[in-house]
Formats: structure tokens, sequence, C-alpha cells
């Protein structure tokens, strides 16, 4: 077992490994005896629901099964889950237990953030995009018609639990997708990690070190008023093209896109070497991301004008200057278009 410890606003620990056979004692060790409202993925409970049984021996829960897939994470779910949290009768002693993807756990932790103004959580991630993003560092969310993420609260979890294990009955695909997050990680501050997902590296050493470079930028930057927003490289082009796709195209694959959108950016500004969106691209391709952005300059940057990094007609684009480095370019929305295109200066 690998820990990282979060010294955020709520000091947490992320436990990575063969580690479900410990939680109900973690979780009595730092709640005592209170209530859970255990919020399972559907595809999550068929697969695992007896080792998720056996792990919560002996605690007081109350479980709702969410359907699977990006359309959950709506205000419609999210009233759902608020009515089975008070029918549950759950307290503000008692807390929330998030059992699935990126979707659940960010659903979970909006849930956690707004019910009684507040209440603790625990993420235990079962895909790899959830386990080495989207379950540290407090973000929660849901999506709206306007666009992705818009509608959410920072919420610090009280622990996450990495089991994984799980991830060995994940599809190809999906596991791909958190390849995307994974690289991402690399490209915005660790050349050298970068060089290593070219060769392959051990498992839970690698989700450790995206879990590392997250928790520094996020202990740096809770609410994103600064550097932050180096973690959403490729996400402005992602969120377009999952919008645009009506989230029939995965997160993972749409981050993939948005990388290499932003470093052709970038190379055709002179902000980083020619040759650096190659190399993204390469490393994209071993683990199975070769699909090229299907939508037009025209609709990314009018799907892309609602992005919630947009401030004053202006919109924060991630570019990198080079493997491991990343800047923040402030750019027109009027220029998305030539973003997308490469069809003029930024």
């Amino acid at each position: 077992m690998i820990k990282v410890e979060v010294p955020a606003s709520v000091k947490y620990d992320v436990l990575i490994g063969d580690v479900i056979n410990s939680l109900s004692g973690r979780l009595y060790e730092l709640f005592g005896k209170v209530r859970y409202a255990v919020i399972c993925d559907e595809n999550v409970k068929r697969l695992h629901g007896q080792t998720l049984s056996r792990a919560m021996t002996g605690l007081d829960t109350a479980e709702y099964i969410l359907p699977s897939g990006e359309n959950s994470k709506s205000i419609s779910q999210y009233e759902k889950i608020l009515d089975f949290l008070a029918e549950s009768s759950l307290t503000r002693k008692d807390v929330i237990i998030a059992v699935g993807g990126g979707v659940t756990g960010d659903i979970s932790g909006f849930c956690a953030a707004s019910y009684l103004r507040g209440i603790r959580f625990v993420q235990v991630p079962t895909t790899l995009l959830a386990m080495t993003d989207s379950s540290v560092g407090g973000k929660t969310a849901v999506n709206i018609t306007a666009g992705k993420n818009l509608v959410g609260a920072f919420h610090q979890p009280s622990l996450v639990m990495c089991h994984t294990p799980f991830l060995r009955t994940l599809p190809p695909e999906i596991y791909s997708d958190g390849m995307a997050e994974v690289i991402k990680y690399g490209v915005i501050r660790d050349g050298a990690f970068f060089e290593k997902l070219s060769c392959g590296m051990n498992e839970d050493e690698m989700i450790a070190r995206c879990v590392e470079i997250k928790r520094d930028v996020v202990v740096a930057d809770e609410k994103e008023s600064g550097e932050r927003v180096i973690l959403n490289f490729g996400h402005t082009a992602a969120h377009a093209v999952e919008k645009l796709s009506g989230f029939e195209i995965s997160h993972g694959s749409a981050v993939a896109m948005g990388m290499l959108i932003a470093a052709a950016s970038a190379e055709n500004n002179g902000i980083c070497e020619k040759g650096t969106a190659e190399k993204i691209k390469d490393v994209l391709h071993r683990y199975g991301h070769t699909e090229k952005c299907p939508f037009s300059p025209r609709d990314m940057a009018q799907a892309s004008r609602n992005d919630k990094k947009t401030e004053g007609g202006e919109i924060k684009l991630v570019l990198p200057e080079k493997i491991g480095k990343c800047t923040v370019k402030r750019v027109s929305v009027d220029k998305l278009e030539a973003f997308f295109g490469l069809e003029a200066s930024l």
C-alpha cells in the first residue's frame, strides 16, 4: 500500500493498493459510530457488490444505486440523491461514501457539500481516471444544458481509498480514458514521469505520482484562483467535444484530443518547440488514443463560450511550454475558432 497525505483545508489520506478490506476499520477510526450513505455506480455494484458488502460489514449503511454514465451527473439525479439522504435520516455527523468513477464521485461530493449545508464524504474510486484525478482535490459538480461542471462546490473528502484490483475489471477503453489524465500530469509538471510512461511503469506508483502532483497544485491553490488552472490542460477543448457529442465521446478521449489541440496551438504560436505535440501524440497512441477531433473549429468555439474558465470575454487556455511545464494564456473568446483551427495567432 502507498499512502499520500493531502494537507488541504481538510487533511486526508489517499491510500493506493489492495486496500478495500481495511475500509470499515479506517472509517470507524475516522468517524466512530455513524451512518453511511453509500452511493454506488450500478456497474460497480454488479461487478463488486459482494466485495463491497464484506468491506462494510458491521457498518450502518443505506445504499443508493446510481445509473452509469455521464447523463447521471445531472440536476435531476442530484435532487433524487438529496431526497434519498433525507429519507435515510442522515444527519450532519453522518458520512457519504462514493463508490464508482468520476461521475459518482462528482455528484456524491456535490450532495455532500450541499446536504445540511455540508457533511463529510469518502471517495472509493473504481476507475483509473477517478483514482488519478477526480477523487482528489475537492472539486464536485453536476452538468447543466449550458455546459459541463457549471454547478458545483469545492468540498474536500475525508479519505480516498484507491483499491487498484478494481481496475482489473475495467474495459480497455475505460482504462485508456484514465491514461489520458495520467499523461496530462506528465505534460504539466513532470517530464521524467512522462518519459517513464513511454516505457510503462508500476501501476500503484503511477497512480501515486499523479496524486502527488495534483496534491501539490491543489494545496497551493485549493479554489482555483491561480495555479490550479493548469490541471485543466486539454479540458477546454475536451468539454466542447463532450458537449457536441452529447457525451457519446468519453471524457478521457476528449481530453486526449484537447491536449493535442492545445499543444499544436502552442507550437503554432511559438510557445513551445516543434515536435511537442508529436511527443504527446506518441504516448497517447501507446495507450489507445488515436481519434481526431470530429467537430469543426466554429462549432468547438461556440460550445466553449460558456466554459467555466471564461471571465470578462476572455478564456484561460493552458498551453505547454515544454514537456513538464505549462503556462496559462488569456485569450479573447473571439479567437477560440483560431485556437481550435490554428488559422491565426492567438
